[in-house]
Order: structure tokens, then sequence, then C-alpha cells
């Protein structure tokens, strides 16, 4: 029973619980909210989802589950505001927003994460999902979707602000689990474990149930990647539907989490609210992950001593 006992504890501290303590999905009970993207600062998580259309809203955390909608911090001016994707820059300390406005891929900058982000740059056309990844080397790269095809591009960076080349695709849609609705792979995120870039990126159509999230690997961040062969690794359950286009972050024992966003049903199209769930590397290599919804999961591990996200 001893044995029995310390095994148990092992595997839920493993998922990121503590002393018993659970969550529920949705985490944000709030319909609208999609695309989320995750910054740690100062012991506090910053969350920017896709909102009212218009601009962005930021929310706040200190355990990933319970989470305070702030003000807004940027207001582009078209509608169609989507997917932003916020990066703090350790050089300068400056807090970078790349944000989709009718299909045009720019970036604003502010001085804190919840503070009035300022238009600096626009960078591609027919294009959405920008996501920033800064390299162990210093070294930035700009991820994004670029129309037509969802074809999703890595950019070399010479700063968050400047481009560096030409723009490299490195992914498109090719596996059935991509095209049940539509052809699509698209909200990179990029993820290195050991050495191996692992990117994360949502695939068939956003507003059905059958969204879902795969990963391809690569050996450098340019590519080329290889698509893992058991994608989708998030998908519908009988409870869970459309699981996609999120962010990884970690807790205060380093467990991954996966922050989402789910459709509630399928009585309106972008009826989605926001989840979490533990994204986990098997012994092998292989990223696991999973979606759950109503029922009480293990927690995040709370902070301790965080250190700004990068």
């Amino acid at each position: 029973m001893l044995i029995q006992t310390v095994v148990a504890l092992v595997l839920s501290a493993s998922l990121g619980a503590t002393a018993g303590a659970t969550y529920t999905n949705p985490v944000i009970d709030e319909i609208g909210p999609a695309d989320p993207t995750v910054i740690l600062f100062e012991g506090t998580y910053y969350l920017y989802p896709t909102g009212d259309n218009v601009s962005y809203h930021v929310y706040t955390s200190r355990d990933l589950v319970h989470w305070t909608k702030g003000g807004r911090v940027f207001r582009p001016g078209p509608r169609n505001v989507w997917a932003p994707d916020v990066f703090r820059d350790p050089n300068d300390g400056k807090f970078y927003l790349y944000y989709t406005v009718n299909e045009r891929i720019g970036v604003a900058v502010a001085d804190r994460p919840d503070g009035t982000f300022v238009d600096k740059a626009s960078f591609y056309e027919n294009a959405i999902d920008a996501h920033m990844f800064r390299d162990d080397d210093g070294r930035y790269y700009l991820y994004y979707v670029q129309f037509p095809g969802f074809r999703i591009h890595v950019q070399r960076m010479r700063s968050p602000l400047e481009r560096e080349g030409e723009p490299i695709e490195i992914l498109h849609p090719t596996e059935p689990w991509e095209k049940l609705r539509g052809d699509v792979t698209e909200g990179p995120w990029m993820l290195k474990h050991e050495g191996t870039y692992y990117l994360l990126y949502s695939g068939t159509a956003a507003n059905t149930l059958d969204y879902a999230i795969g990963y391809a690997t690569a050996s450098k961040p340019t590519g080329p990647f290889t698509k893992y062969k058991g994608n989708p690794i998030v998908h519908r359950t009988e409870s869970a539907f459309g699981p996609g286009h999120g962010c990884v972050v970690r807790d205060g024992a380093g467990n991954l989490w996966s922050v989402y966003h789910q459709q509630k049903d399928d009585t309106a199209p972008w009826n989605r609210f926001i989840c979490i769930d533990p994204l986990w590397f098997d012994a092998d290599g292989i990223l696991h992950g999973k979606a759950t919804r109503g029922t009480p999961q293990p927690a995040p591990v709370p902070l301790k001593d965080a250190t700004p996200s990068q």
C-alpha cells in the first residue's frame, strides 16, 4: 500500500498537482475569448486572447486557473482583430505584441505587459497568427501563416522589429486530420526540448468541433520539419470539442501547460472559451497532450520564484 501511495503522489506531481488542488475547464467561463497567448512576468501570468474583434484585452492570474479580466491594451483601428502573440525581449525589457488585423500582421510595443501598446511596424499582408520565438543563442524567429493555402512560414528577425532575409515555408496542409473541414494548418507555437524544435500547430477549420493540435519537429528553427505520425495529439473527445490554437507555459514546478480554446458546441461557429491542460514528453521525446472539460483535473503547481518568460 505504501508503494502504491508513493507512485500515486509522483504521478500526481508530474501533472502539476499540489495538495490535492484541482481545476475544471473552462478556466475562463466567458464565451468569445480564443487563440490565447500567455507570458509570465514578475510572478504573474498575463493572457491575451482574440476577443471583441476590434481590440485586445489582458487577463491576469497567479495560478493559470483563476483569471481576472483587465483593460484594453491595444486597438489597431480596423475590425477583424485576432490571434495576438506577446513577447518580452530580455535585451531591452520591452513587450512586443504581434497582432493580426484584417489578415495583416504587425507589431505594437509597450513598457509593461498591462500597458498601452503603440503600433510600430507592419510585416505581412494576407497573413495571420504570428508567433515570436527567441532561441538560446539570442536569435529571433517569427512564425506566421501565409495565404493562400494556410502555409506556415518562418522569418529570421534581426530584432523584434526588423526582418532579416526572406521567409521560409515550413508546413502546409497534407494530412487527413488537417483537411477534415477545409485545408488548414495555423496557430504555430515553438517549443524547444533537449535540442529539438517542436512546432505545435492547429489543423482543420477553427470554427468546427474537429479543430485539433499536432506538432512537427526539426533540428533547426528554420527546419526542415517532420510532422509527428501520431498527430493530432490534442483532439475532440466525448465532452471536449474543437481544441486548438494556444500557447505553452510552465507552472511553478516547471511542468508544461497548454493554454488553448475549445468550442462550446455546434450551435454557433465561434462560441469558444479558454481552457488549460497538461503537455508532457515521454522518454522517447514524444510530446503528449489532452483536452478535458467539465471534470476536475490536477491543478498546476503555484508559482514560487517566477522569472520572466522569453
